[in-house]
């Protein structure tokens, strides 16, 4: 079974609790992970789209690994629902 998480889009500061996600001035999407890892969405590697509610859907799937692998995480980011696979 997957897991979700409501995401929140913030317009200030920086993502610092699982499921944020921002636009920076620069147009880097920055992101803090569900299970808390802070990164940024490469636009070269994901296409990235902006939805009308503020929500955003990233795909191919976001993989990330960690030295301390329980903050592995692998799934995707779906107008602003992060879903674990």
């Amino acid at each position: 079974m997957s897991k979700i998480l409501q995401g929140k889009r913030i317009y200030e500061g920086f993502p610092n609790n699982p499921g944020e996600y921002m636009k920076g001035e620069d147009g880097r999407w920055e992101f803090c992970l569900p299970t808390g890892i802070h990164g940024a969405i490469n636009s070269k590697a994901w296409k990235i789209a902006e939805h009308d509610d503020g929500t955003i859907t990233v795909s191919p799937s976001i993989l990330t690994t960690c030295h301390n692998h329980e903050y592995d995480w692998h799934g995707f980011l779906e107008r602003g629902i992060w879903r674990e696979c």
